[in-house]
């Protein structure tokens, strides 16, 4: 069933679920599948502008040893410039990441639990346990996890450790959204139209959206990255959003309070850098678009912003720092807005911690921020003026994750990198990842395999260079987004700057599809794809030519392969020739010359399909045209009935079984919930009958696929 893999510009998007094409492009009785991967140094390469400008003055002492209290990518970016700034580092781990890249890179490591975050990650007793061991000064929580927990800097302070970020009432104050609302009024920021107290059940929540009018939105007061956060149009919705929004939030931050505030239909999500130190000096260090976002999770982001003029910019900037001084806040943050088509702003969050996002702003600003948290957490004054801050070009991050693009613009994917590859050798491109070929992605943790970012003088290079980077990226083993994307940042609304929040659903209101061929892709497509095939039974007639047969090898004389591809249910006869390294390909009446080195055993090939240069990952599995024709009889997998049934769409955790056998159920009625990666999804009923049996309970960990509900 597997395809050809093409990564271009115009038909990287053809795959579906980052392993197949959005139907099956060609049938065969065999599979030819590429087994060696070639071997490249592990390394994470900096584009000048991010990190080279800014120097480190080895008189200038800090810290001897520091522990990171978080895994993946972000843990191996705090360990890189720690490296450069001559610290050692703590690693601490689940018993699951004992051989993750960040425990190895790490100059000690210290298991803190089992895989669930609860027994290790947010695990404090086992953390502080050991900081005493290692005896480590301080301690970079990197983000999520305990960056915003005020209990876990209140413990390191009771025992002379640095917490390398902002003081604890700085936490309190703005990691509370309905606290930091009330601070950003006083500090004259605008704010959004809502609720600044806690509300206490559902119907408190219905009649709160009433006075404030609908949409409304539901949020976790402790919350950020898009857990425990809804939008309600109606008292149902509502309803649902302030259940749902305060079971995700009590397991992502241990807080079930929730604020509701007034939607703003259509909004930009920007944000804005904010540094500050323990002297009273802060910085805005510009902004970054991060308006492309699936389930109030951001996806894209860039900096700076196509939409802000320097006077919008200046103004947020401004009311950012304004409200960073009103906390007395020292350390990096970030204060987040929502900005309506007139550019007017409301201040969202204040994220008391390193952003997911941080690398954009160190490219066009040349500054190392996890370098100047630590400067400042050792009590160092800000080394820059407002003035000395630039905009030097344009970045551009992509958030590769784990996930299936066509359900729901991303579930979780769960599996073993069989292969992995960064694009780091292509110019203006830097990978922030914490894993290596073999990584497990499991259900306990984020889906993110890495951050993509890439820079250029300008927002056309800098998209230009995440084209290629996205071309040239192999991941094999889990579902990815790529193809997602890919699709996105060569999307005509996305260059031109018209995006907001809703871009995805707006652009793709039926679901994330993949690429839609033009007739002239099409037939590249299929000409490379024969080539390719034909590429391949030529390299194994060379081995037959050349091995230690006893029998005689009689060569056969081949001229013509005529080919069947079967592409969008549509079959296409095919008839290729080659020439050296040249194939000439006839697809539907039109002739197309493909050139390649033909290196088959490279997960990545350049083609040039008459002066059009491609870049293609692949599985070929096409038919000869006998083969096609006797595949005529063979019999083809019934689909499976699954009006009846309820199957999981994804791994993760049952959290609640709704229903029991006996109980009648109405089409659209929850049957279960199942929470994966953090993030609760309603499973509902596809039709209404009587339930016959229920294969799941609370607790128990689900496969995609596994059966959870029969109906009758």
């Amino acid at each position: 069933m597997a395809g050809l893999w093409v990564w271009t510009a115009v038909l990287v998007a053809a795959r579906r679920r980052g392993r197949r094409l959005p139907q099956q492009l060609m049938r065969s009785a065999a599979l030819w599948t590429l087994k060696r991967v070639p071997h490249y140094p592990r390394q994470h390469f900096m584009v000048s502008r991010s990190l080279c400008s800014a120097g480190y003055d080895s008189n200038e002492k800090t810290f001897d040893k520091i522990l990171i209290a978080n895994r993946g990518e972000i843990a191996c970016r705090v360990i890189k410039t720690c490296k450069k700034m001559g610290i050692k580092t703590v690693a601490i781990h689940s018993d699951v990441d004992a051989s993750s890249v960040h425990v190895k890179m790490a100059d000690e490591a210290v298991c803190v639990g089992p895989a669930p975050t609860s027994k290790s990650y947010l695990n404090m007793d086992a953390i502080m346990e050991a900081i005493k061991k290692t005896r480590a000064q301080a301690v970079h929580p990197g983000y999520g996890f305990l960056s915003e927990n005020k209990e876990f800097a209140k413990c390191l302070a009771a025992e002379d450790v640095v917490f390398i970020g902002p003081d604890t009432h700085a936490i309190q104050a703005m990691g509370d959204k309905i606290e930091s609302k009330l601070l950003a009024k006083k500090a004259k920021v605008n704010t959004i139209p809502g609720f600044d107290g806690v509300v206490k059940d559902a119907d408190e929540a219905v009649r709160i959206a009433r006075e404030i009018g609908y949409p409304v939105m539901i949020k976790a007061s402790a919350g950020g990255g898009g857990k425990g956060m809804r939008i309600a149009w109606d008292d149902e919705e509502t309803r649902d959003g302030f259940r749902f929004s305060s079971q995700e939030a009590a397991s992502s931050f241990g807080d079930d309070r929730l604020l509701i505030e007034k939607f703003i239909d259509n909004p930009r999500h920007i944000e804005i850098q904010v540094l500050g130190d323990k002297h009273g000096n802060a910085l805005w260090l510009n902004e970054r678009e991060c308006s492309i976002q699936r389930r109030n999770q951001k996806v894209v982001e860039e900096a700076p912003s196509i939409f802000l003029d320097s006077k919008t910019r200046r103004a947020m900037g401004e009311q950012a720092v304004a409200l960073a001084k009103a906390v007395k806040y020292s350390s990096a943050g970030t204060v987040e807005f929502l900005v309506d088509s007139k550019k007017n702003f409301y201040f969202l969050e204040m994220n008391t911690r390193l952003q997911v996002e941080h690398p954009v702003t160190e490219c066009i600003t040349g500054l190392d921020l996890v370098q100047e948290m630590i400067r400042v957490a050792k009590g160092y004054p800000l080394r820059h003026r407002q003035a000395d801050i630039p905009i030097n070009g344009w970045a551009v991050e992509c958030r590769v994750y784990a996930e299936d693009p066509y359900k729901s613009f991303g579930l979780p994917s769960i599996g073993r990198l069989s292969q992995y590859q960064e694009p780091i050798h292509l110019p203006g491109v830097r990978v922030d990842s914490g894993i290596q070929p073999g990584s497990d992605i499991s259900i306990y943790y984020d889906p993110m395999i890495s951050k993509l970012i890439t820079y250029g003088s300008d927002r056309t290079e800098a998209l230009k260079r995440m084209e290629d980077a996205l071309d040239n990226y192999v991941i094999r083993g889990v579902t990815h987004n790529i193809a997602l994307l890919r699709e996105v940042i060569i999307n005509s609304r996305f260059i031109e700057g018209d995006i907001n929040t809703k871009f995805l659903s707006d652009v793709y209101p039926d679901g994330f599809k993949g690429h839609k061929l033009t007739e002239s892709e099409r037939n590249q497509l299929l000409a490379i794809a024969s080539s390719l095939f034909v590429a391949f039974q030529l390299r194994a007639q060379h081995f037959q030519e050349h091995g230690n047969s006893r029998v005689p090898i009689i060569k056969p004389q081949v001229a013509n392969w005529e080919l069947s591809i079967k592409l969008h249910d549509e079959v296409h006869t095919v008839i290729a020739s080659n020439s050296g390294p040249t194939f000439s390909v006839e697809v539907d009446g039109s002739k197309l010359n493909v050139t390649s080195t033909w290196n088959l055993a490279s997960p990545l090939l350049a083609v040039n399909v008459d002066g059009t240069q491609r870049t293609i990952q692949y599985q070929v599995h096409i038919l000869t045209k006998l083969a096609a024709e006797l595949n005529k009889f063979m019999p083809e997998k019934v689909a499976e009935d699954t009006s009846s049934i309820l199957r999981s769409p994804m791994p993760g955790v049952v959290v609640a079984v709704s229903v029991k056998p006996g109980d009648m159920v109405a089409e659209g009625q929850e049957i279960c919930v199942i929470e994966a990666m953090k993030m609760q999804n309603s499973m509902t009923a596809g039709k209404t009958g009587k339930v016959k049996s229920v294969h799941c309970k609370a607790g128990d960990t689900v496969g995609e696929g596994d059966l959870l509900v029969e109906l009758e």
